[in-house]
Formats: C-alpha cells, structure tokens, sequence
C-alpha cells in the first residue's frame, strides 16, 4: 500500500513538472511587403567604343621631316602632329604662281588685241575674220589663265598636306614612322586617333526584349528604332570603386540578326575624365518597364516546394500557411512579386523552419525599410 501510494504521488510530481508544460507557440519574425512603384531594370553586358576613330595616312608622298607629339598623348582637333619636307612643293608652288603671271599678261594682250579689232572692224579697216582670231586668241588665253590659277591652288593644298595635323581631338596612338622615312600618298600609315569625349557603349538584346521595349516606347509616344527611345542608362564598370556612369540609348539596329535572333543597341555617355576606355566592358543597366506598383519581399523569405516559390503567411489566429507566389526580378535588394500577394499579408522573413504550414506562431512584427540594406 505504501509503494502505490509512492508511486502515484511521483507521477503526479512528473506531471506537474516544468519540463512537461505546455511549450508556447515558436517565435517567427513577419512584416508586410514593401509595396511603391517602381520601375523594373535590365542589365546587359556590353562593350565600350570611340565614337569616332581616325588611321593617319598622308595625303601627299615625301620624306618625313619631323614628329610634333609624344605617344599616347592627348590632342585637339587641329594639332601639328607630321611634317614631311615641304621644299619640293614650296617649289611648285612658286611654279605655280610663275604661270599665272604669265598667263595673266597673254590674257591682257589678247583681250587688248580684241578691243583694237573691234573698233577697227567697224570702219572697215580690217576684215571680220581678224576679229574671229582674236577672239579665239582671247577666250584661249582667258582659259589658260584659268588653268594656272587651278595649278596654283592645288600646288597650295600639296604644300597644306605635308603638315599633317590631328582630324578629331582624342588620345593617339605610338609613332610608326620615324623622321627620313619616305612616306607613301595614302599608304603609309602613320598613328590612329580615338575620341574619348563622348563615347559609346555598344550591348546586344534578344528579340523577347525588343518586343518588351518597343511596346513601352510606344506607350512613351516614342519608337525604339528613333534613337533608341532616349532612354537613360546606368553603366557599371568591374571596378566598384568607380562609380556607375550616366547614359542615354541613342541609337538601336535597323533589324533583328537573323543568325544571333539579336539586335546591337548604343549608349552614348560623357567621359570629361577620360576614365572611360575603348575596349572595356561593362554592365548596363536599363529600365525594363514602365512605372507601376510593385511589391517586394526579401530574398530569403522564399521558400520552394518542389517547382513552386512559396512564401509562409501569418493569419490572424497566428497560423502559418504557404502561399504560391510568382518571383521576379531583384529591385533595391528585395525581390519582386509577380502575382500571389497584394502586399497585405504578413509574410515570414525569419524563422521560415519553424512556420510549417498549419502550425501556431508567435508573430514578431517588423517593418520594412523602401530600400534593404
């Protein structure tokens, strides 16, 4: 009898002991969605190019006399970059001039000649055939005149090309060819220039893209093809340190590669600092939609259920359960809902092990800032 009344009374202390106590619901950590209108953002991975590149060739064959820059430099449109000897045509133009003097004195003649027959002719002292030849004298002289002033002229641009200065402004290229070479008219290629300010960024889109611009360029009242839309770009370089660059599109292809299914579209940008290289990559960064109300949740509050995105939500009898959501894309470090939420719900953000579908929480509420950190 004693042992039995032992007994029960150490069940009865097991039972009524802490550890056996009923546990309160797990805590979890919720909020709402991040709901405010957004626009969404593409990125594609392009290349930068000059907006303008020249290859230096003379336009005129002799000796190379001298070099006026230094390799790599920077120059303006209208720098003294070559100069090939210049005594050979300083001579055909002095030629040039020569011929003219001389043809300017047979023209005076002959026009002379004419004025003194057509007065004679008219008293009958000399016979109408005469006044032909003189004038056939006058209009031949008149245009041998003419022809040495065109030799004079291009005697002169000769003597222009053998300073050979820099078409566009930009940084050159190294020297290929040094003083006393011989220079060949149009051949011989001397250096290269590229503009740096402004300058192009060139990226690829495939055709679901086009299709998804063009149909918002329209809504602007623009057309893709028109200077790309004008929209504004955003360029980020594979350094961070250097902040992202400010574009706009301005030119897109006039038609679909039919072997790539894609289409080349240009950014131009302002490059003052000359940071900007031709040849480097890039990421750009372009709207992808138009402005609409978008809701955000973060990244780790999705969960997958076997094909299927699913977030946990929190009813008002603090039960949680799984909803089917479409993701989108990432946008200010959350990531964007398609379609399953309209941004009332409170979500799981933490503790999405513990909120198994159909199981009692305690709901922590926070709330979301506009952009995560």
């Amino acid at each position: 009898m004693r042992f039995s009344t032992f007994a029960a009374l150490f069940l009865l202390g097991n039972f009524m002991s802490p550890a056996n106590a009923q546990q309160p619901p797990p805590p979890v950590t919720v909020a709402k969605p991040v709901v405010k209108n957004i626009i969404e953002q593409d990125e594609f991975v392009g290349r930068f190019a000059s907006k303008s590149e020249v290859m230096l060739r003379a336009r005129v064959s002799g000796y190379l006399s001298a070099v006026h820059f230094k390799d790599g430099a920077l120059v303006n449109k209208g720098d003294l970059l070559y100069t090939i000897d210049q005594r050979t045509f300083e001579t055909a133009l002095r030629q040039a001039q020569s011929q003219i003097n001389i043809a300017t004195a047979a023209h005076k003649f002959a026009k002379e000649q004419l004025e003194r027959a057509e007065a004679l002719v008219k008293n009958g002292n000399i016979s109408r055939s005469t006044v032909d030849e003189r004038q056939e004298a006058f209009l031949a002289a008149q245009g041998t005149l003419e022809q040495a002033k065109s030799a004079e002229e291009l005697a002169k641009i000769d003597l222009e090309f053998t300073e050979i200065r820099a078409p566009i402004s930009g940084r050159i290229d190294q020297n290929l060819v040094s003083a006393g070479n011989l220079i060949n008219q149009n051949e011989t290629v001397l250096t290269s220039i590229v503009s740096g300010d402004p300058i192009h960024f060139f990226f690829d889109i495939d055709e679901r893209y086009f299709l998804a611009y063009a149909r918002d360029a329209r809504a602007r009242g623009s057309v893709i093809q028109e200077g790309a839309g004008g929209l504004e770009v955003t360029i980020k370089l594979s350094d961070n340190k250097i902040a992202p660059q400010k574009g706009f599109l301005d030119f897109s292809e006039n038609r679909i590669d039919e072997q790539t299914g894609t289409m080349r579209v240009r950014a131009i940008l302002d490059n003052p600092d000359g940071i900007l290289t031709p040849g480097l990559f890039g990421t750009v960064i372009v709207p992808g939609s138009l402005p609409y109300k978008g809701i955000l949740i973060p990244d780790a509050a999705l969960a997958t259920d076997q094909n299927r995105r699913v977030v946990m939500v929190i009813d008002e009898e603090g039960k949680a359960k799984g909803k089917v959501v479409r993701p989108g894309p990432m946008h200010d470090g959350y990531r964007i809902i398609r379609s399953g939420l309209d941004g009332s719900e409170q979500i799981v953000i933490e503790g999405l092990l513990r909120a198994r579908p159909g199981a009692t929480v305690t709901p922590e509420l926070i709330e979301l800032p506009l952009v995560a950190e």
